[in-house]
């Protein structure tokens, strides 16, 4: 039988995997965005297993919008990468000086 501890246990695997993949890995901005579409996945485990033990539908709710919001993340994250790749041939964060103001 599963209880809340082991989701919040996998929950927080979960986020330290995605801080992780964004201390490290600092050069692809691929990686970077799955970094941040993993640990947006690992708060939304926690808020369903919250809200399964909690019998209330108010997580299960908060879920669905983060979804959208990171749905809408990806798709605006990802098509600034296609135009600075086109622009620069790369998508090393290093090379990408040239956006300062």
């Amino acid at each position: 039988m599963l209880t809340l501890s082991h989701f919040l246990v996998l929950g927080a695997i979960l986020f330290a995997i995605s801080v992780l993949g964004i201390f490290l890995n600092r050069k692809n901005l691929i990686v970077l965005l799955m970094a941040i579409e993993l640990m947006l996945l690992a708060v939304n485990m926690n808020f369903i297993a919250f809200s399964h033990y909690m019998q209330d539908l108010a997580g299960q709710l908060a879920v669905f919008f983060i979804l959208v919001v990171a749905a809408a993340e990806s798709a605006i994250g990802l098509a600034i990468l296609v135009v600075l790749f086109r622009n620069l041939r790369t998508i090393h964060v290093d090379d990408l000086d040239s956006l300062k103001g």
